[in-house]
């Protein structure tokens, strides 16, 4: 059994620094989608060689997430006996070095190194979500997590959304011409500053007082973890979630300069790019809010107006009215789903899951504004997915929690298959566009979790 040495009002302030952290790998992993056009130009790389990028980075996640699970079973539980807070740090100062690697990689003009750099920094992140996870569910009641992890994991879309953009401006930018595609050299200042922010954060955790779980006299050496047939099944559902999310991330830029779609340059294409991972944080603060507890659903409906206008206001100000109104519009028929959904985690997940499927049938076979808004709309039912499934996954697992969480991270080797499986179906077919019902494999098991999968009532 798992329980809290510190009181329930030092809560907030550890969610607040936990929610740092989740911002900081929303931005690491969505500036894979910046690079990997940017690596495609530098050597002149094929769909599937480019999404070796995401292999290499996911990738990652199933080794560290498989070593940790062998330790787990032959040991003892490494973040049990090292405590939440130094995990994290440990995490950090691995992702920092990761970020470092970068520079000698763009000064050598190595792709190969770039993809050893990716493994290093990922490496660090999976560290970080294996401990960061499992403590935000921990931190709280049980009938919340999943409202908890969402609004943490709405600051990680955060992340996500000005990865693009700031990416995008420091990596394609024309400060000088070294950015022009003719070599590397313009990733080196954004991951230098990446591992400098790490360093700083890690220095600031190892200062800042955090709860701590411990167990009760409790010696965990085998899989307990794998009785748990909810858990199993979540483990595949990450599984497929992630690489239909990472592969649809991917391949976004390649897919907005189609001609049939509206051939954008990667200016414009970056733009798109931070509305679709905008929408998945848009997602995640509704979803924060529509599973959470309130006295009165009208708290509830209240507040998503607020947030749609909220929208509405911002990417007008930003842009201009038309992209204000169909964001808004996106906004509402997310709340709407949730309202449908009765505000529950798993009837949301199946919902969300059934509005993809119906949109990846339209990037695919359509056209235009359409197509484009389709793949952009997919970022909103993409948001909740993760942290619902993983909330869902390790629900009832008490001292294997953290066990059960090392197998929901590797379940994210996901990313680094599916991308390359796209990317291959694009190049044989020379139809990237059709490519895209691929990834309606992935949802179509997400649609079968919410709806069955995710029963915590059988042992095996």
């Amino acid at each position: 059994m798992e329980r809290n040495k510190s009181s329930a009002k030092n809560h907030t302030f550890s969610l607040v620094i936990l929610t740092t952290l989740f911002f900081i790998w929303g931005f690491i992993v969505s500036m894979n989608d910046v690079l990997i056009p940017k690596l495609m130009t530098v050597f002149t790389l094929l769909h599937w060689q480019a999404m070796l990028v995401q292999t290499s980075f996911f990738g990652a996640y199933f080794i560290i997430s498989l070593a940790y699970f062998v330790l787990s079973v032959t040991r003892e539980d490494p973040i049990m006996k090292i405590g939440y807070k130094n995990g994290i740090i440990a995490g950090l100062f691995v992702c920092a070095l990761g970020a470092s690697l970068f520079y000698p990689a763009a000064a050598y003009k190595s792709y190969g190194f770039f993809l050893g750099a990716l493994f290093v920094l990922a490496s660090g992140t999976a560290i970080l979500q294996i401990a960061s996870n499992p403590y935000v569910t921990i931190l709280g009641s049980p009938e919340t997590a999943s409202a908890r992890l969402n609004l943490t994991q709405a600051f990680n879309s955060l992340g996500t959304t000005i990865a693009p953009i700031l990416g995008g401006y420091l990596i394609f930018g024309t400060i000088t011409e070294a950015v022009e595609g003719t070599n590397a050299d313009s990733v080196k200042l954004p991951y230098i500053a990446l591992a400098a922010a790490l360093i700083l954060i890690a220095i600031m955790i190892k200062t800042t007082k955090l709860p701590r779980i411990v167990k009760d006299h409790v010696h965990i050496n085998h899989a307990g973890s794998l009785k748990h047939r909810h858990l199993i099944l979540g483990v595949i559902c990450i599984f497929a979630y992630v690489g239909g999310e990472v592969t649809i991330g991917s391949n976004f830029m390649s897919f907005l300069k189609l001609p049939a779609i509206g051939g954008f340059e990667a200016e414009t294409a970056k733009t798109y790019l931070a509305f679709f991972w905008g929408g998945a944080m848009i997602g995640r603060f509704l979803g924060a809010i529509a599973l959470g507890n309130f006295e009165r659903n009208s708290y509830k409906y209240g507040l998503m107006f607020l947030i749609s206008i909220a929208v509405f206001i911002t990417v007008y100000t930003l842009y201009n009215f038309q992209l204000a109104a169909v964001m808004c519009c996106l906004v509402l028929f997310n709340a709407a789903i949730f309202r449908l959904a009765n505000f529950k985690s798993q009837t949301t997940l199946s919902y969300f899951a059934a509005a993809i499927i119906l949109l990846l049938l339209m990037v695919a076979f359509t056209n235009g504004q359409i197509a484009l808004w389709s793949i952009i709309a997919i970022g909103f039912f993409n948001s909740i997915m993760f942290p619902t499934i993983f909330a869902l996954a390790v629900k009832g697992l008490g001292s294997y929690t953290s066990q059960g969480a090392s197998l929901l991270i590797m379940a994210c080797v996901g990313g680094a298959i599916v991308p390359p499986l796209q990317g291959y179906f694009a190049d044989i077919s020379n139809n990237l566009q059709l490519s895209f019902t691929l990834p309606i494999l992935c949802y179509v098991y997400v649609l079968f979790y919410g709806m069955k999968g995710y029963k915590t009532d059988i042992i095996l």
